[in-house]
């Protein structure tokens, strides 16, 4: 997102980051030196911080994208995502309020707060049927349970004080620079050193999934046009089962790093992730109609810059596997393990 905004759009953009064991400002080389990007670490959590960060860099716009995101960590590690998912949108949400009050006219018009979720808050679809805005919350989750409600006080501080807050939901995120501890880098690093790939029960649940640079596009211009106290699904209708997405990326691998054998013998099947939801699809007409987006990408083009990314950036993952995150199992609850 901030690559985008600075490199692309030639925005000014200050960068709140409290840099968690997935923060890494290696990702943002590209733009670290632009006098048009500036850093803050900071918790979102910090009512103090946030207020001097909003009197200071004076925004028109707030993309609210911090969270704690991964479903495994949040089975063992819960209070982490109470704190930031919910008690930092809170305050981050009380300090935009404050800001926002104090503007004048146009700057007060102008103002938008972007909260960024997941379709996770929906719950868990059948063999059929799409997440659409106006799909019931039913959270499975701790982590999903903190970003619902998340979402819901983002649009009360908009029915109770006219906060200008726009909602947005999206599918799997997927591409360069992911923290290795999700589906699709694991996948490709483990492959790559020969390591096991695990794959929850038979590796049947369903995703959505949405190249990332499809998803900052969206969230510009949603924050661009998008309507206040409405909620836009981004999606990029790219369903797959989790065995067909580890096992593309076997083929893609035994295609351009052969080793000797096929990758796909390193496919392991694993005890099932507790609560594990079956199925997410997001419908996106409303964003598609209303606001022109649709995702460029398709997951068969996406899936293969991402692995040929990875095969060239080992300068930024080598790191990440050695020192912050090696690929162990994550999210073993005291009856699954």
């Amino acid at each position: 997102m901030v690559r985008h905004l600075v490199t692309d759009l030639k925005c000014d953009v200050l960068n709140v980051d409290k840099l968690t064991y997935a923060g890494n400002l290696n990702s943002l080389k590209a733009v670290a030196r632009s006098p048009q990007y500036r850093f803050l670490q900071a918790d979102i959590s910090d009512r103090v911080a946030m207020d001097d960060a909003f009197g200071t860099f004076k925004p028109d716009v707030v993309m609210h994208l911090a969270a704690e995101s991964h479903v495994d960590r949040s089975i063992t590690e819960a209070a982490d995502f109470i704190q930031t998912n919910i008690v930092g949108t809170f305050t981050l949400l009380e300090a935009a309020r404050a800001y926002w009050s104090r503007l004048k006219d146009d700057a007060r018009e102008r103002f938008r707060f972007l909260h960024v979720s997941t379709d996770e808050v929906y719950g868990s679809l059948g063999e059929e049927g799409l997440f659409r805005e106006e799909t019931p919350y039913d959270p499975r989750s701790p982590y999903s349970a903190s970003k619902a409600a998340a979402d819901h006080l983002a649009s009360a501080w908009w029915h109770t004080y006219r906060l200008p807050v726009i909602i947005t939901n999206c599918s799997n995120n997927y591409g360069p620079f992911h923290f290795p501890e999700k589906l699709i880098p694991l996948t490709i690093l483990n492959a790559l050193e020969g390591r096991p790939l695990p794959v929850y029960g038979q590796g049947a649940n369903v995703r959505d999934w949405l190249y990332v640079d499809d998803h900052a596009r969206a969230l510009v211009l949603v924050a661009e046009k998008g309507i206040v106290g409405e909620t836009y699904n981004a999606g990029g209708r790219n369903e797959r089962r989790n065995i067909d997405v580890v096992t593309r990326i076997c083929e893609i691998l035994d295609d351009v790093r052969p080793a000797s054998a096929p990758h796909a013998g390193l496919i392991t099947y694993v005890t099932d992730r507790p609560g594990h939801d079956a199925r997410y699809a997001i419908d996106a007409t409303r964003i598609e109609t209303e606001l022109g987006w649709r995702a460029q990408m398709t997951f068969d083009t996406g899936i293969e810059r991402t692995v040929r990314w990875y095969l060239d950036n080992e300068w930024w993952w080598r790191p990440l596997r050695e020192k912050v995150y090696d690929g162990e199992r994550l999210g073993l609850s005291a009856t699954s393990a």
